[in-house]
């Protein structure tokens, strides 16, 4: 009997199967763990990438125009379909329903501050907003699924309830593209702001370039060196791609047809030092050029405008020697310059540097204007059909390209007369970046700054030289308000991922 049971003890046939059962369970449940971190996985994947489209979709339409937040959500509805495979609801299309967009001004500096659906981050500051000219980013984040099984829930086939857990859980990745908007062939200027509240001063800018007349801007060197405050209204240089130039190659930046730099809206830098009155390369465009420098001597890198009216009188037309003079007492009747606008600021004192866009087109008998000064046969009804009753001096300007056949030969003639080399319209137009000097205590070169647009500024006349390097123009676009498209050819717009 006792030998019966030491032989039973020592028998292991059998065994594996008693491992087998044990292990079983253990070997079932991590099986099933791993076709559900599988699933999870291929879950995730397929939410990620579909958030990521819907963000890149609605970011690519944040331009700043007034319809943005409405186009980017036509664009997340309709431009982009994505599936999720391993869902609750099986082979489930992400929609809107599933995700929560919303739109931010910035986001956190750092990707370690989270960010809520509703765009408030873990330091509780709120980045979102409903305003379509300021908001840059698009978040999307997928909802949490709630009651109703959305584009997150997932079910588990491991029995997690045995184990306390929960079999269904919700997966919610989020996604944050931003729209970035850069301008190539740019001259390496920055203006302020000649708003001066910051709280709304560039949807004031806006406002003004949106409306029927164009305000004049005055744009004044700040010359106080890297100590002195800019203001509304100073201008100032970046420092290019290539680094801070010389004032030489400055100069030439702003007299060829093709600046060799682009420059992003996320920032730019202001170039240290003073740099002399840059009139010679801007007066290019106007057919003015310096004998003593090099301006003049590639004229087909350097053209004039096709209409470079200023009220003056050319002498020796086509010759090496060719220049311009004001006209003699007898031709004065007959020529006059763009004027400027009657008011600056909010007085005629003329102590601001934005004006109110009325200028002095047509005149009275007593007082002649602009239009009847240089087209007195013409009682401007053409010119009123194309540019409207209160028109910019850029659209006359336009309007005298087309027309200047039809001008006497006792007028100022629009085309220039020195070098026959001429460009396009857009030759008289300087294209800035436009700083919150005051918001950002702007007070020198060296310093990088957030740009709040890009903007086109047409010449109105020629630039001033060393002793009032003063520049006069009328702002046509600027880059967050739909205008006249003179920055379209210009812009490099792409819309990136950031979260």
């Amino acid at each position: 009997m006792l030998g019966t049971i030491r032989a039973f003890w020592n028998d292991q046939r059998g065994v594996a199967m008693i491992l087998v059962a044990i292990m079983l369970p253990v070997l079932i449940g991590f099986s099933l763990l791993a076709i559900d971190m599988s699933r999870v996985n291929g879950l995730h994947n397929d939410l990620q990438k579909g958030v990521d489209a819907m963000a890149l979709a609605a970011a690519a339409e944040l331009d700043g125009n007034s319809d943005a937040i409405t186009r980017a959500n036509r664009a997340v509805t309709s431009l982009v379909a994505n599936n999720t495979l391993f869902s609750t609801s099986g082979d489930h299309p992400i929609v809107l329903a599933d995700v929560t967009v919303t739109y931010l001004t910035g986001i956190p500096a750092s990707d370690d501050i989270t960010l809520t659906a509703a765009g408030v981050d873990s330091n509780a500051k709120n980045w979102a907003s409903t305003d379509p000219k300021v908001v840059r980013f698009a978040e999307v984040t997928v909802n949490a699924s709630g009651a109703t099984d959305g584009a997150g829930a997932f079910a588990t086939i491991f029995p997690a309830s045995l184990v306390g857990s929960t079999e269904k859980m919700d997966i919610r990745p989020q996604a944050v593209a931003g729209f970035t908007n850069a301008l190539c062939q740019f001259t390496p200027m920055f203006i302020c702001n000649p708003f001066t509240n910051s709280a709304t001063s560039l949807s004031d800018l806006q406002a003004a370039v949106a409306g029927t007349k164009k305000p004049m801007i005055w744009l004044k060197e700040q010359t106080g060196g890297n100590s002195a405050q800019y203001g509304p209204g100073n201008y100032g240089f970046l420092s290019s791609p290539e680094g801070d130039k010389n004032t030489a190659a400055i100069t030439e930046m702003f007299a060829v047809t093709n600046p060799p730099a682009c420059y992003d809206q996320s920032g730019v830098t202001t170039r240290p030092g003073n740099i002399p009155p840059v009139d010679k390369g801007i007066n290019t465009r106007f057919d003015i050029y310096d004998n003593g420098g090099p301006y003049k001597t590639d004229p087909a890198i350097n053209p004039p405008a096709p209409n470079v009216r200023k009220g003056m009188d050319v002498q020796n037309a086509g010759k090496n020697n060719c220049s311009y003079t004001a006209p003699s007492t007898g031709q004065v009747k007959n020529f006059m310059a763009v004027p400027r606008d009657n008011c600056f600021a909010t007085t005629c004192s003329n102590a601001g540097s934005l004006g109110d866009g009325n200028w002095n087109f047509m005149g009275t008998k007593t007082s002649p204007g602009y239009w009847d000064t240089n087209w007195p046969k013409d009682d401007g009804t053409g010119v009123k059909t194309a540019c409207g009753a209160s028109p910019s001096r850029y659209c006359v300007y336009n309007y005298e390209i087309q027309h200047k056949a039809d001008l006497k030969s006792t007028f100022e003639q629009t085309a220039p007369a020195c070098n026959a080399t001429t460009q396009t319209a857009d030759r008289r137009l300087l294209y800035v970046a436009i700083v919150d000097c005051t918001a950002n205590n702007v007070h020198g070169g060296g310093q990088t700054l957030p740009v709040q647009a890009f903007a086109s500024v047409f010449l109105t006349e020629p630039a001033g030289g060393a002793s009032t390097a003063d520049i006069y123009g009328e702002i046509e676009d600027i880059s967050t308000v739909a205008g006249q498209n003179t920055l379209k050819k210009l812009q490099r717009n792409e819309a990136q991922l950031y979260r």
